[in-house]
């Protein structure tokens, strides 16, 4: 099992600081989270239907109609490389670390490249990366995209976006195309966990060509999500109002973390998280991500990389502390 941002109760027990003390911007989770609605009995006592108006939600939200809803991005995430024989994947890195992991136990070659115009040059059958990308928070348009997807379709290639983090700027996104006329070898992966700060739901989503779809559908069988995370799923994606107040207030609260954070070295910025490099000498990633957690504050390191990621505080007392840290870091 590779590790993940989000190990709350393991830090506690580690620095013996209770749990209820701790300021978690480990995840790059909304902190402002979709309110959840009551759920009546029956959402409880019968079992998911496909045809509750989820997969229409979704087909309005996103775009397109050429969708599979699923039990968390990261469920696609497993199940996807399962469905190419054995090929040599180009990876934007570094990225999200469970694609490589998956592609890697299913048989694939991995090739780690650091931008897409290597990947593509690479000349392998499928390319895979994360826009915007986790964990760099470094961005590719939608144009770039969607030429590539054109070059690799030429050469009768795949390219593969997670889009996990595409929700707050949907202008650069390319789920409505995948599996289109205009792009039939794109496959896209979606999120409910993080703009919507419904990571616990476990939903996501799949866009692709419907031969695509229809093998993960038998991979991953009946009832995938519950019923009741399919409730709360087909309001938040219905939830234009909504949406559009969460996309302001994570502009602006994401723009005041790449200012806090500014002082310890070369920030870049997605809505939803910040990553932090060295700006004149390599980052000391594991005494700052350590002198945080002294304090409670729990980031995400990245030491392979010499990053530490940044989620969003949720309120002004989690502001404060965070302030509090970057200034004693800095106190001679």
């Amino acid at each position: 099992m590779l590790e993940h941002g989000g190990r709350l109760r393991q830090a506690a027990r580690e620095h013996g600081i209770p749990l209820a003390d701790w300021l978690d911007l480990s995840t790059g989770i909304n902190p402002e989270m979709y309110p959840v609605p009551a759920i009546e009995a029956s959402g409880w006592q019968r079992l998911p239907e496909d045809d509750d108006g989820l997969d229409a939600a979704a087909a309005a939200y996103y775009g397109s109609d050429r969708l599979l809803a699923l039990p968390g991005s990261q469920a696609a995430i497993q199940a996807l490389p399962f469905l190419f024989k054995p090929m040599a994947v180009a990876c934007v890195s570094p990225l999200y670390e469970e694609h490589p992991h998956a592609w890697t136990k299913a048989g694939h070659q991995l090739r780690r490249v650091p931008s897409l115009a290597r990947a593509l040059s690479a000349v392998t059958p499928a390319v895979l990366l994360c826009n915007p990308n986790n964990p760099t928070a470094e961005r590719v348009s939608r144009e770039a995209l969607l030429d590539a997807a054109g070059q690799l379709r030429r050469r009768g290639g795949w390219l593969i976006v997670d889009e996990a983090f595409g929700d707050a700027e949907p202008e650069n996104t390319v789920a409505a195309l995948a599996g289109g006329g205009a792009a039939p070898n794109l496959i896209v992966l979606r999120s409910l966990g993080k703009f919507f700060g419904l990571a616990g739901a476990r939903v996501g989503f799949v866009f692709a060509a419907a031969d695509k779809l229809d093998r993960l559908r038998e991979t991953i069988g009946p009832w995938g999500i519950a019923h009741p995370s399919r409730i709360v799923a087909r309001r938040a994606l219905a939830d234009a109002a909504w949406q559009a107040a969460a996309r302001e207030r994570l502009a602006a609260a994401s723009q005041r973390l790449a200012e806090t954070l500014s002082p310890l070295g070369t920030v870049r910025r997605t809505a939803l998280f910040c990553t932090v490099a060295g700006r004149d000498a390599p980052l000391p990633v594991a005494a700052l991500a350590a002198h945080c957690a002294r304090r409670g504050i729990l980031v995400r390191r990245l030491d392979p990389h010499g990053l530490l990621r940044f989620g969003l505080p949720g309120d002004e007392a989690g502001w404060r502390r965070l302030d509090a840290a970057i200034g004693e870091w800095r106190a001679p």
